[in-house]
């Protein structure tokens, strides 16, 4: 790098991953191709059994070992990086060229963490339905939650809550918008959801659904506020036009929420006793 390129702020992007040897080349290669130069590459790895570690390390990562879930992980990695601005990434995600960019342009104008869109790409209907339903989700802060920080605030609102997993995406946010203001950018991170099943995606939401408790005590009055009910939403009702279009996938939408909620009801109950 050239000396004007050392000079802007180092952005650390911190990757947790478990057995993510399929993906993490994908998610590297898009980092290292971003346009913004000033960039390092963190792995927080769960003890994976594949060849995680050594991909990470083949790319110049640098890789720690730390569990039991990656809330955790997240937290050491930050805890570990050296930036002025942290990208938090999952190893199946891949980043559009400008995103560190533009994240980076926001955040020395004052902003505290960005929203980078995200568009879910996979194989099969539920991968369909996934997409479909991301899609909806395109401009609504209650739902979409920020991945980029300013380290200093993400450390003063005390970083991830490690007894959530799921909700710990919105629950940080909550509190660093309390310190500065956010904001978003134009440029998408891919979600590569690979081929989805039903009954994997609603497990998932289960699992999810047993540190739920941690998550509404701590938030009630967001959770139960009308902008967090699922049918009045505007980013919701808003797309009610699109069962024109594809009817099958829509209903599959609905399908796939009732299924989901119940589910991630059933795991909060489970998890609060």
């Amino acid at each position: 790098m050239t000396s004007k390129e050392i000079s802007k702020p180092l952005v650390s992007t911190i990757i947790s991953t478990k057995n993510e040897g399929f993906n993490l080349t994908r998610l590297i290669t898009s980092i290292k191709s971003q346009t913004y130069p000033n960039i390092e590459i963190v792995v927080v790895d769960n003890h994976s059994s594949d060849k995680t570690v050594n991909i990470a390390r083949k790319f110049g990562a640098r890789v720690y070992i730390r569990g039991p879930e990656r809330s955790a992980q997240r937290n050491y990695g930050v805890i570990k990086s050296q930036g002025k601005y942290v990208l938090i990434l999952d190893a199946d995600m891949e980043l559009t060229p400008n995103v560190i960019a533009q994240c980076v342009k926001l955040g020395e104008s004052g902003l505290g963490g960005m929203i980078i869109p995200e568009k879910s790409v996979g194989e099969g209907f539920w991968a369909a339905v996934k997409s479909e339903e991301r899609s909806w989700y395109l401009g609504d802060d209650s739902i979409e939650a920020e991945r980029f920080f300013n380290k200093a605030i993400l450390l003063a609102a005390g970083g991830y809550d490690e007894s959530i997993t799921g909700p710990e995406d919105w629950d940080l946010p909550l509190r660093t918008r309390k310190l500065a203001p956010h904001g978003r950018i134009k440029s998408f991170i891919i979600h590569h959801e690979g081929r989805q099943y039903f009954w994997k995606m609603v497990k998932k939401k289960y699992y999810y659904g047993l540190s739920l408790a941690n998550y509404v005590r701590k938030n009630d009055r967001h959770i139960f506020s009308s902008q967090q009910i699922y049918f009045l939403r505007p980013s919701v009702i808003g797309h009610t036009y699109r069962i024109f279009f594809n009817p099958i996938v829509y209903i599959g939408v609905w399908i796939l929420f009732f299924a989901q909620t119940l589910a991630g009801v059933l795991g909060y109950l489970r998890g609060k006793t």
